[in-house]
């Protein structure tokens, strides 16, 4: 019997990278996966992956940065499935630079990705996972929160620092409904993150240098590994935390 086997996930950001392998963690423990994200063909290409590890898995296009579409997307997914146990917010789409080279629109930007979607999902989450007992919520938050040097990453932490707050504010008022809310900070090879290392492979080995671990994170290994683990049964007295899945590099306190 694999360990969530017929709870249901809703995982932003799934067609590619951390998302994606957040989803096939948790598929391999029997969870029903609602794959969200911005391109359809991407979203198809990771159901077909889901399905061959033996759930189910639907696609819904969604653009986390519409965040008035998204309680009905929740419905949406509502309806197909029957509920929702688990909600996964990874969609980000944000900005990077110096600070004054940045304009209030892109500066918001990040904003509505991150913490305004994130509230937007787990509002209309909060019900159904209710009526089931209870539910789990994993936002994904980021090391630069607590960068040593955080030039040009200034929007973007600032974004993740106001959902890392969301995620202990939501765990201490949802916690009597059986709801529990949790952060990660995590370092992977996402698509992105693969292209740069390649593209500047001397910066990538002093970025390497620096993690304890001596390594990048795989998405599905490192990161949705420890999702399952978060979400599962072992970790039910775990609440408003931030889990650091960076092999170490940076230092929470």
């Amino acid at each position: 019997m694999r360990s969530l086997s017929g709870q249901v996930a809703i995982v932003t950001g799934a067609g590619q990278g951390v998302g994606q392998g957040i989803a096939l963690a948790l598929a391999s423990e029997g969870v029903e996966i609602a794959v969200l994200g911005r391109t359809a063909a991407k979203l198809e290409t990771t159901c077909e992956l889901l399905r061959e590890r033996g759930v189910r898995a639907e696609p819904f296009t969604c653009d986390v940065l519409k965040t008035e579409t998204i309680p009905g997307v929740v419905d949406q997914v509502v309806e197909t499935f029957g509920g929702v146990d688990i909600l996964v917010n990874n969609a980000y789409s944000g900005t990077y630079g110096p600070l004054l080279s940045m304009d209030d629109r892109a500066f918001q930007k990040g904003f509505v990705s991150g913490p305004f979607a994130a509230f937007a999902f787990m509002k209309a989450c909060h019900p159904h996972m209710k009526a089931r007992g209870g539910g789990n919520i994993v936002n994904l938050v980021s090391s630069s929160m607590v960068r040593w040097d955080p030039t040009t990453y200034g929007a973007y932490a600032a974004a993740k620092q106001a959902l890392r707050s969301l995620t202990r504010t939501a765990a201490a008022e949802w916690g009597p409904d059986g709801i529990r809310a949790n952060s990660i900070a995590p370092h992977a090879l996402s698509p992105g993150l693969k292209q740069w290392t390649e593209a500047f492979p001397e910066e990538a080995e002093e970025f390497r240098k620096t993690i304890p671990l001596g390594y990048i994170g795989e998405c599905e290994q490192d990161i949705g590994r420890a999702v399952v683990a978060l979400v599962g049964p072992d970790m039910r007295y775990l609440t408003g935390a931030t889990l650091p899945l960076d092999g170490g590099q940076a230092f929470f306190g």
